[in-house]
């Protein structure tokens, strides 16, 4: 099982930047797929998710209006679309995924949103900076 992220890298503020998770080893169909953040000697952030059950997208209140998260069911891979970004947007950003397709009903997101411990995939993550 992989998730691998690209498309980090450094920005001036309103800038944009797009990344990428591909991923393998798993049903994609079956999970939801999500960014989550964190800034060395902070608590990590979910910052936008979406079911690959029913393609609705959540987002975090410090991202909404700005990102854009999307999913493609036949190259298994999520996309997260970064405008207008701010200083406060540096951080090493994750793709994760949980089980969301199980057998007894769909998982949805906002209950997940602050299990990061429960998620079952992680990618390794990658850095975003965001200066001038």
């Amino acid at each position: 099982v992989q998730l691998v992220e690209s498309g980090g890298g450094l920005v001036q503020p309103g800038g944009s930047l797009r990344l990428s998770c591909a991923a393998s080893g798993f049903t994609f169909a079956d999970y939801a797929i999500g960014w989550v953040r964190q800034v060395p000697g902070k608590e990590r952030e979910g910052v936008a998710w979406i079911s690959n059950g029913d393609g609705i997208a959540y987002y975090g209140d410090s991202v909404k209006g700005r990102f854009t998260i999307s999913s493609d069911k036949v190259k298994n891979t999520a996309s997260l679309q970064m405008n207008r970004l701010q200083r406060e947007d540096t951080a090493i950003y994750y793709c994760a995924a949980f089980y969301e397709n199980t057998p007894v009903g769909p998982v949805r997101i906002p209950a997940m949103w602050d299990r990061m411990n429960d998620y079952d995939y992680w990618g390794r993550g990658t850095q975003v900076t965001v200066a001038s």
